[in-house]
């Protein structure tokens, strides 16, 4: 039997590669440039990964590496939700 391979992305807090699954995905739409967390990893657009860690999205934010990442300004009200998910899931 094949073993199947697990697609790996690197978190932008620790820029460690870790299996997408482990992974929450930020995307920002090209229609709109809306930026948003997709739960499904199924969104059009550009994405980007963070682990579900309070430290690397913390790290992620401070050295503005979503905003590199996605090509658009991050606004606080994002990183709130994005924080709050990840207290949820803890």
């Amino acid at each position: 039997m094949k073993v199947k391979k697990v697609p790996m992305r690197m978190c932008l807090g620790c820029q460690e590669m870790k299996p997408k699954k482990e992974l929450i995905r930020i995307v920002r739409r090209a229609q709109d440039f809306l930026v948003q967390i997709d739960p499904t990893g199924k969104v059009a657009g550009r994405g980007a990964y963070i682990c579900r860690d309070v430290n690397c999205l913390e790290k992620a934010f401070k050295h503005k590496r979503l905003e590199k990442a996605l090509e658009v300004p991050i606004s606080q009200e994002i990183y709130e939700q994005l924080k709050r998910e990840i207290m949820d899931e803890e």
